[in-house]
């Protein structure tokens, strides 16, 4: 029986782990993404908190500045 009258083919676990391999490959890029949406998010809200900080300090030391104004 000549080898060419059937064509070569991959074996199911072979393909198998192969088909594993790609899903787990787009799970860790899907995974990746997400974290980086999420150290972005991060990053805005902690800017938020600083200014809101800054704000309530400016505003503290603005009426302290006042009061002293209106002692004098």
């Amino acid at each position: 029986m000549p080898d060419d009258l059937y064509p070569p083919f991959d074996c199911a676990p072979g393909l198998r782990l192969a088909a594993h391999e790609r899903i787990q490959s787009l799970h860790q890029e899907n995974l990746n993404r997400r974290l980086d949406q999420l150290e972005e998010m991060m990053a805005r809200l902690e800017k938020r908190l600083w200014l809101t900080l800054y704000g309530v300090a400016a505003a503290i030391l603005a009426q302290a500045f006042q009061s002293f104004l209106s002692v004098q």
